[in-house]
């Protein structure tokens, strides 16, 4: 990853926060965007940028400072409980906005960055999407399905341009966001531990994923070693798809 420019969304914790530091841990220089600043206070070897990944003005004048791009990996997302009928229409265009829309302002912006020399743009999806229904997630599975229609089409138009686009699918992990989820969850099952026994459960492996191992295919997928990839979707959910 030497003299590579590496930019992760959602870098402050969880999935995003793992790609970031394995990507520094390789020698990339990596911007690290989070729309919270508490969670990029401790970041190390990397340059922490606070913005709003749905605003487009804030985006691009971000990339403006930017010389090039060489990887950019992108996890912004927003999980909506409930199926389409609890899902408020001020609910679904705040995950629609969250997670499809900021890959759109994202990605455009990158691209500008990648069409002289090439480079390699991760999104973040889900297994739950168009790859698998899951109860209560309408909308999340919605805007993820999305996010891989985005992604193949990226990966078509700009194969001229030796840009690759490729998306990961993580199983259920280990993380903040996952663990607001259980709170919520515990409030309804009587417990956070008994809501925490019900996501392992559904797990064939019988325990959550980590964010590291996520990490390393967002790194592969970043890396020259993945330089024939592009235009695939990676499920990497411990056996929920088998």
């Amino acid at each position: 990853m030497k003299d590579k420019i590496a930019v992760v969304t959602a870098a402050g914790q969880g999935i995003g926060r793992a790609t970031a530091e394995g990507l520094a841990e390789r020698g990339a220089t990596v911007y690290a965007l989070d729309n919270n600043p508490d969670t990029l206070k401790d970041v190390e070897n990397m340059t922490p940028v606070v913005v709003d990944c749905t605003d487009a003005n804030a985006v691009a004048e971000f990339f403006a400072t930017l010389p090039r791009v060489d990887i950019l990996v992108h996890g912004v997302g927003y999980v909506h409980h409930g199926t389409i009928e609890d899902c408020t229409p001020d609910e679904w265009a705040k995950t629609l906005n969250i997670t499809l829309n900021s890959a759109y302002v994202v990605i455009r912006e990158a691209l500008g960055k990648m069409k002289e020399h090439g480079g390699s743009i991760v999104n973040i999806a889900s297994v739950c999407s168009s790859v698998k229904g899951f109860a209560n997630r309408a909308a999340y599975g919605t805007a993820k399905g999305a996010v891989i229609g985005l992604t193949k089409s990226v990966a078509i138009d700009y194969l001229p341009y030796n840009i690759r686009c490729n998306a990961v699918n993580p199983g259920t992990t280990q993380s903040p966001s996952l663990n607001e989820r259980i709170e919520a969850l515990g409030k309804e099952v009587g417990g956070t531990d008994k809501a925490l026994q019900m996501f392992i459960d559904r797990q064939p492996m019988g325990r959550l994923g980590t964010p590291r191992e996520i990490a390393s295919m967002c790194i592969y997928l970043a890396s020259d070693d993945s330089s024939y990839v592009t235009g695939q979707c990676f499920n990497i959910d411990g056996g929920t798809l088998i």
